[in-house]
């Protein structure tokens, strides 16, 4: 059987901050946080550790596990809400620090969900040309993109990429269904504004930094909400049931969110991989980098049903199923 995932990879800043060290920067503590969000520690991006850096570290360990080189992928697609440079792409700055010439290169902003949307696009192109191989990271630092005097959001967000390498599968494995979804009615409730133009006929006057600001409550229910929705419409997709389903990587973004899919859906929570305590929320590159996790503790087996749902900022959301 040719394999759908050729290899995974991960890269996260060298450096750690706890909740312990948030207390001395905000009003918060790490009582507040722990029971709030269930994160304890982030990591956050250093010197030489832009997004683009962070994404080929993680691709090089997906290439190394595929035993191929930057030279095998034919497109290189990235997922990120905060690539260094608004132009050219985080991709294209990707495909230049790996040495990945031959490969064309595109960002994907879909906020959180920016990995299931790339991966649908990688399935559009396999499903053309099966030899394609595909690498598909997500990789953030929100760290660049917080508001470090907002208790409310400098808590929630750490940086990393997490990648996944792909390429054609044989018939019954791959991506099985996926279903995607934007209300881009709702945007004002999670959102980023840029920097400011120059162009004062098109000022923002809301515009008063280019930072995260978010209405948590009401993200929160619509997160719970669009997610186990989105995975009831993907299982139905598949003609699958949730016990079918070997293990569930949804996006890391909130304990208590996880909670709430894990009661909806009536799934026992062994089969939901959560590593939310140790990065925080790392938006696109948050499933990919518990893919890669859960890879290499063996949580995968060959014929395994993998069920990965998201949800971000657009909003957009989706779920998407894999036989590994």
């Amino acid at each position: 059987m040719t394999s759908f995932v050729l290899g995974t990879g991960s890269c996260l800043p060298r450096r750690v901050l706890t909740n312990r060290e948030l207390e001395a920067m905000v009003d918060t503590s790490d009582e507040w946080i722990s029971t709030r969000t269930g994160i304890k520690t982030r990591h956050i991006a250093g010197p030489g550790e832009e997004t683009s850096k962070l994404a080929a570290g993680a691709a090089r360990e997906a290439l190394r596990m595929a035993g191929l080189g930057p030279g095998d992928i034919d497109i290189l697609l990235v997922a990120t809400v905060s690539s260094e440079m608004g132009m050219p792409s985080c991709a294209c700055l990707t495909q230049k620090e790996l040495g990945a010439e031959a490969a064309f290169a595109y960002d994907v902003n879909a906020a959180c969900s920016g990995f299931l949307y790339a991966l649908d696009l990688a399935d559009a192109y396999l499903r053309r040309d099966p030899a394609l191989k595909i690498m598909i990271i997500g990789a953030e630092t929100l760290s660049s993109r917080v508001n470090w005097r907002d208790r409310d959001t400098c808590v929630l967000f750490g940086d990393g990429a997490g990648a996944c390498l792909v390429s054609g599968a044989s018939p019954g494995s791959g991506l099985l269904a996926s279903r995607l979804f934007s209300d881009g009615r709702l945007f004002d409730l999670l959102c980023m504004d840029s920097a400011r133009g120059f162009n004062p006929d098109l000022a923002n006057a809301r515009n008063t930094g280019s930072y995260i600001t978010m209405t948590g409550r009401e993200v929160f229910k619509h997160a719970v909400r669009a997610m186990s929705g989105a995975v009831e419409q993907v299982l139905a997709q598949g003609g699958l049931k949730a016990s079918d389903i070997a293990l569930f990587i949804p996006h890391q973004a909130n304990i208590r969110i996880v909670n709430s899919l894990i009661e909806r859906l009536g799934v026992p929570s062994e089969k939901f991989y959560v590593n939310i305590a140790k990065y925080g929320n790392t938006s696109a590159a948050s499933i990919p980098i518990a893919l890669d996790e859960a890879h290499r503790e063996g949580r995968l087996r060959p014929g395994d049903l993998l069920l990965c749902c998201a949800f971000g900022s657009g909003f957009t959301w989706g779920a998407s199923i894999v036989r590994w």
